[in-house]
């Protein structure tokens, strides 16, 4: 069975939640999508780097999420999504997904 990267999921997971979220108008509902992404993405951290690896790039999915909202107010809402979606996926295949 082929692998997803944990860098993909994880980006999936901000770029998802945020979609769900907005085209439900559910936010409680694109939370759950948000979330399920992460602790499959942070499973496959903790097994690639260990806890040190899972608890900073977890660290910096909750940070891409928090860090959107304010962002969104200057330069709109899917290129804020889109960049932090793009800096935790390039942290993950840094720290994770290179091999």
């Amino acid at each position: 069975m082929v692998q997803v990267p944990s860098s993909v999921v994880a980006a999936a997971g901000l770029v998802g939640g945020y979609a769900v979220a907005r085209w439900t108008k559910k936010r409680p509902l694109g939370g759950v999508v948000l979330g399920a992404a992460g602790l499959a993405a942070g499973r496959e951290w903790h097994r690639q780097g260990g806890a040190p690896a899972a608890a900073g790039l977890g660290a910096l999915y909750l940070a891409g999420f928090a860090g959107a909202h304010p962002l969104a107010k200057k330069v709109g809402a899917w290129p804020a999504v889109f960049g932090a979606a793009g800096v935790v996926a390039a942290a993950s295949w840094a720290v994770a997904d290179r091999g």
